[in-house]
């Protein structure tokens, strides 16, 4: 292997180890055996690491066109890694629900997985470029109006509302609008991905406005729960995510 080809994996799996000392880990040794949460955003974050290294690594592998998609799966899970961490010391050291980072989180890891949608039917066939920011618009609204609602910003059931308007209209072009005609133009190893993507929206993000909707609109819910719920769905939101980009990716390329 020449010298170059070694600093091409080499620098990104240096950056990425040092990835945990970015946050304060300074309560992370009050972390208790029976603490379920804290483990899982110990589990996770650690997962998370795991996923950006091999996604930014796997860069070198596929063809050129499908470089793009694995880097936007290497920030995705690189950004949520690095608020995993925060929000792991915000539990552990106070018991509190992390609210502000997810969100914060969530307002660049959810873009950048709508991107997604976008980037692999590029990579194929013709798309509209007016398909990026229906998916960017949709997400935007989606992730706005569930913080102001679960922030106080505003009436719990107005934010739900709003958020829930924006996840239907991103559903609507992905299964039914620009983006699902393009995806019928795709290789079928394209296809396949984009159909899975589309249910892992579906069903996977479902889990977040059920989660708003018991924890701010019926009467409340265990925090313990709905936290180690949330990060469960970040793994399949995310990780699962990425890999199955991955997977096309792979496939296309060697053939």
């Amino acid at each position: 292997m020449s010298f170059n080809k070694i600093l091409k994996y080499a620098v990104p799996a240096a950056f990425i180890s040092s990835l945990p000392f970015l946050a304060n880990a300074a309560d992370s040794a009050n972390l208790k055996s029976d603490d379920f949460v804290g483990i899982s955003f110990w589990l996770i974050s650690m997962a998370l690491v795991a996923s950006t290294a091999f996604f930014f690594m796997e860069t070198q592998r596929v063809s050129a066109k499908w470089k793009t998609s694995l880097t936007v799966s290497g920030l995705v899970t690189l950004v949520a890694a690095v608020h995993y961490f925060y929000m792991r010391d915000v539990w552990v050291g106070t018991g509190e629900t992390p609210t502000v980072y997810r969100y914060i989180d969530w307002l660049i890891t959810v873009p950048l997985l709508m991107v997604e949608f976008y980037i692999i039917l590029r990579a194929c066939t013709a798309v509209a470029g007016g398909v990026f920011w229906k998916l960017m618009i949709g997400s935007l609204v989606m992730l706005v109006g569930g913080y102001l609602g679960e922030a106080g910003y505003m009436n719990a059931t107005l934010g739900f509302v709003i958020g829930m308007v924006g996840w239907i209209y991103i559903l609507y072009e992905i299964f039914a609008g620009e983006a699902s005609k393009a995806s019928e133009e795709a290789p079928e190893s394209v296809r396949s991905a984009f159909s899975t993507m589309r249910w892992i929206v579906t069903i996977g993000w479902a889990i977040y406005p059920i989660g708003y909707f018991m924890g701010y609109m019926a009467g409340g819910v265990d925090e313990n729960s709905l936290n180690i719920i949330y990060n469960l769905a970040d793994v399949l939101n995310k990780i699962a995510f990425g890999v199955i980009i991955w997977n096309v990716a792979v496939t296309e390329s060697e053939a």
